[in-house]
C-alpha cells in the first residue's frame, strides 16, 4: 500500500511538472565575433555534418545584418506529415543570425515549443521522435556553444497545443484559406510559377515537397518595404528573426496559412498588446500578399 501511495504521488508530481512547465520560442547558442557570412558558412556546415537537410537561407526584411536558415531532417519530415492539420508546417526549423555590435547572435526555433504548438494533442504521440531531433540539434551545435539559453517569452508547455494571443484571438486551428484547386499539381505549379515571378512581392526561401502524399510547404520571404518584413520585423523584435520567413502550406487541392494573429503571437509571445496595435495592419497585409502568390493567372495588381 505504502508503494501504490509513493507511485500516485510521483505520477502526479511529474503530471503537474509537465502542466506547469514554461517553454521558450528560441533557444540560444552563442556569439561569435566572426562575419554573418562566415558564420552562416560554419552553421550550414555543422548541420549537413549532422545529418540535417538545409533547404534554404535568406537575410530577412534585406537586411544584411539578419540570416536565416532553414533545415529538416527525414525523421522529422516523415513523422509530422502523418498528422493530418496541417502538421508538415512542423518539418522545418530554422536558425537565426542576427549582428549587432560586431557580434553574431546564433539562435534556432525550440522544437519543444513548435511542435507542441503544431502537432497539439499528436506530439505526445511522436515524442521520442522529437526529442530526439531536439538533443541531435544540440549535439551538432556543441562545438560552438554550450549554454543553449532560451528566450523570446515563454508560454505554458499544456497551453501550447491550444495556443492563443487573447480571448477572440484565433488558434492554430483557424487558418485563412487563400485558394482551392482542381488538384494539388494544379496548386503547386502555381504557387512555384508565381514565386518565380515574384507575384505578391514575395520570393522562395525554401520549399518542401511530398509528392506521395499531395503536401507542399512554402517558406515566402516578404519584401515590401511598405508592409513586408521590412515593416514589422522592427517594431516587434529582430532578435527573433528565426521565426521567418513566413508559410504557405499546400494539402491536397487546398492552399492555407497560419492566422497572422496567431503566427506572429506564437513567435513573439511576450509582445504588449501596445506593441501588437503597431502593427494591426500586418497579418491582413502577410494574406494578401500570400494570396497573391496562390491566384491563377491574372496580373500582379497588388504588389509593390
Amino acid at each position: 500500500m505504502k508503494r501504490f501511495i509513493i507511485s500516485i504521488f510521483l505520477i502526479l508530481g511529474c503530471s503537474m511538472n509537465s502542466v506547469g512547465q514554461e517553454i521558450a520560442p528560441y533557444i540560444k547558442v552563442t556569439q561569435n565575433q566572426e562575419s554573418i557570412q562566415q558564420t552562416s558558412e560554419l552553421i550550414i556546415e555543422l548541420l549537413e555534418k549532422n545529418s540535417f537537410q538545409v533547404l534554404g537561407s535568406y537575410h530577412p526584411a534585406n537586411r544584411g545584418s539578419l540570416k536565416v536558415i532553414a533545415f529538416t531532417r527525414n525523421d522529422l519530415k516523415n513523422t509530422v506529415v502523418k498528422v493530418a492539420d496541417r502538421g508538415a508546417l512542423g518539418a522545418v526549423f530554422k536558425v537565426g543570425l542576427v549582428e549587432q555590435d560586431g557580434k553574431v547572435t546564433i539562435s534556432y526555433t525550440n522544437p519543444d515549443y513548435i511542435l507542441r504548438a503544431y502537432l497539439m494533442d499528436e506530439y505526445k504521440t511522436y515524442q521520442s521522435t522529437f526529442t530526439k531531433f531536439a538533443a541531435d540539434i544540440k549535439t551538432a551545435f556543441s562545438p560552438i556553444g554550450s549554454d543553449f539559453t532560451p528566450f523570446g517569452g515563454t508560454v505554458e508547455a499544456d497551453k501550447l497545443r491550444k495556443y492563443h494571443y487573447k480571448i477572440m484571438m484565433p488558434y492554430f486551428t483557424d487558418p485563412v484559406t487563400l485558394m482551392e484547386y482542381a488538384s494539388f499539381k494544379d496548386g503547386l505549379k502555381i504557387i512555384e510559377e508565381n514565386l518565380k515571378a515574384g507575384k505578391g512581392n514575395a520570393f522562395e526561401v525554401y520549399k518542401l515537397v511530398y509528392p506521395n502524399k499531395g503536401v507542399a510547404v512554402f517558406g515566402v520571404g516578404l519584401k515590401s518595404k511598405e508592409d513586408g518584413e521590412s515593416y514589422f520585423l522592427p517594431r516587434i523584435g529582430v532578435e527573433h528573426a528565426a521565426a521567418l520567413p513566413y508559410e504557405i502550406i499546400l494539402q491536397g487541392n487546398r492552399a492555407t496559412m497560419l492566422h497572422g494573429k496567431y503566427r506572429i503571437a506564437l513567435h513573439w509571445p511576450d509582445l504588449s498588446m501596445g506593441t501588437f496595435m503597431k502593427i494591426m495592419s500586418t497579418p491582413g497585409d502577410i494574406e494578401d500578399s500570400l494570396e497573391r502568390i496562390c491566384e491563377p493567372g491574372g496580373s500582379d495588381s497588388g504588389s509593390r
